[in-house]
């Protein structure tokens, strides 16, 4: 028996689940507002070069002034530009004098930003435009820098102290640093906290994700690892509502950092993972969990049946698993662990290039970027349904390759769209979001399903980590439209189409109890094999059948 039957006999998904779930995925609105912060909180607004102080150069009229702001900031190689001399004759009607041959000089006076659409950003406070653009776009990829070294360092932190605590101090690292983050005094610091910030994000998803999976039966995996995701998705929305409501960057920051604090209050209920705590030895502390999670379910005539005795015969294999360390370096030393690894390393990076290829450049769009942020928000909803029904009636296999292929063909269809159908281009644009999207849904569950309980956080962190350097990448490649405006396309599309390929090599999932040693999941690639056989589970075959199969699932890649 598995450890699926014993979460069967105590409630299945009962009450305990109910709230655990849920509280667990309340965080999910914020997570949505902390990765794409960076479009409001360094959002550009309309700006031209500060007038001179000269007022010498000012008319009773405001005639010369308009002329200035509308005129002098043009843009060539240097960025925007103003007239080095005052040039009374263009305020004229009949003048004919061409404005692209006069003597300009850089905004030597500063410059001057709009506040209709933004009251305060961090590029309108540190001047982040003209040679300091890219700097915009650096805090972005030192964010994700840090959500990168996070999925390192918590995945292992978690498979050693545990998914609970770790999970407990990344609330509170989040509530701590973000509100801190308000106080920046420059633009260094500022990117110094969301480096730390982006760290805690990699805390809360990858070990929310794996406490929330451990303590749910196989036949819901599906339905409640999809609807969970929506709470990213309505979070992208409430971003774009307090973005249009605030639109001074530190109220948002502070607004989007503030109810860590609460999630952190409420993480002392979550009870740690039974799985991991037998794992590591701890069948006591996990027999305790059990017995807390039958009463809260209504179950309280178990209690009573349920001994270590009985834990230890439904664990016995990942008592036995324990006895041995795992580490990164041992996802890539049998030949399954390495196919999925390499699979999913090419699939989560790809999801991700593309994602936030998309995401992060809004003000692209011609149109209100609050606007485009609801729209871009709201697209995931049909997306994630239809990844929904997939999953469950297609398998995880065939979801992956179809989602990476269809937004494939999304990207590349817009490159032949001409630039002045913009409605069609954004159409399209949210189309490609939707499914990529989609994509995200399916393989953060799929990762979960493949890797063993013993490396489960290991192996998340170890392939998510692709994912965050597609994310730092993808701003990056938005530059190559300067040498031709279709080949950031291509290249987002390209990524996307080769790891489809690589998803039709990762085994199937549907249905199947999630593994929990590295034994397990060197036979899970093997159902669709045993299924040819006409054997339903890997251990009804004897040790040479399975040997054989193992084989033939290898020799795939």
């Amino acid at each position: 028996m598995a450890f699926s039957d014993l979460l069967e006999e105590v409630g299945g998904f009962g009450r305990y689940q109910w709230l655990h779930v849920t509280l667990i995925s309340l965080p999910g609105l914020m997570m949505a507002s902390q990765n794409l912060l960076n479009n409001f909180v360094s959002g550009i607004p309309a700006h031209h070069c500060s007038l001179p102080a000269n007022q010498s150069f000012q008319m009773s009229d405001g005639k010369y002034e308009t002329f200035l702001i509308n005129v002098c900031p043009k843009r060539d190689g240097r960025g925007l530009r103003a007239l080095a001399l005052p040039q009374w004759h263009l305020l004229t009607t009949n003048s004919s004098a061409n404005i692209s041959e006069l003597q300009t000089e850089g905004c030597v006076d500063g410059w001057t930003f709009d506040q209709s659409e933004f009251i305060s950003t961090t590029v309108s406070e540190w001047g982040l435009v003209c040679s300091l653009r890219p700097l915009k776009q650096m805090i972005q990829t030192i964010y994700m820098g840090g959500v990168l070294t996070g999925a390192i360092i918590y995945g292992s932190l978690s498979d050693r102290f545990g998914r609970r605590i770790v999970l407990i101090w990344s609330y509170l690292q989040i509530g701590v640093l973000g509100c801190s983050s308000v106080l920046s005094s420059s633009f260094s610091v500022y990117c110094i906290f969301r480096f730390l910030n982006g760290m805690a994000v990699s805390g809360v998803i990858l070990n929310g994700f794996s406490l929330k999976v451990e303590w749910i039966p196989t036949k819901t995996r599906t339905v409640v690892g999809t609807l969970s995701s929506f709470f990213f998705t309505f979070g992208q929305m409430i971003l774009a509502g307090l973005a249009y409501w605030l639109k001074d960057w530190r109220m948002l920051q502070l607004s989007v950092s503030a109810p860590h604090f609460l999630f952190f209050a409420y993480s002392w209920w979550y009870s740690e993972s039974a799985r991991w705590l037998v794992v590591n030895r701890r069948s006591e502390d996990a027999l305790k969990s059990l017995h807390r999670v039958a009463r809260i379910n209504g179950k309280p005539e178990v209690i009573n049946k349920l001994t270590v005795e009985v834990l230890h015969s439904h664990m016995r294999k990942e008592i036995e698993s324990s006895q041995s360390s795992f580490s990164a370096i041992d996802l890539m030393r049998t030949r399954g662990m390495r196919r999925i690894s390499i699979c999913l390393i090419a699939v989560w990076f790809s999801t991700s290039f593309a994602y936030y290829g998309l995401a992060m450049d809004l003000q692209k769009f011609g149109v209100s970027i609050y606007l485009m942020q609801v729209i871009f928000g709201a697209v995931d909803i049909p997306a994630k349904l239809l990844a929904l029904g997939l999953l469950s009636y297609l398998g995880r296999r065939v979801s992956q390759v179809s989602c990476l292929f269809l937004s494939a063909v999304i990207i590349f269809a817009n490159i032949f769209v001409p630039p002045d159908m913009q409605t069609l281009r954004t159409t399209l644009a949210c189309l490609g979001k939707a499914f990529t999207s989609a994509s995200f849904t399916t393989v953060y569950l799929y990762t979960g399903e493949l890797y063993p309980t013993v490396i489960r956080q290991t192996g998340m962190g170890f392939v998510s980590t692709m994912s965050r350097l597609g994310s730092m990448a993808a701003p990056a490649v938005l530059i190559l439209d300067e040498v031709w405006p279709a080949l950031p396309s291509i290249v987002y599309g390209g990524a996307a189409v080769l790891a489809s390929g690589f998803a039709c090599f990762l085994p199937e999932t549907l249905n199947i109890p999630l593994p929990d040693t590295v034994e397990d999941e060197g036979g899970a690639p093997l159902s669709d094999a045993c299924q040819h056989k006409g054997v339903a589970n890997k251990e009804a075959l004897p040790l040479k059948e399975l040997k054989d199969t193992e084989e033939i699932g290898l020799n795939a890649l």
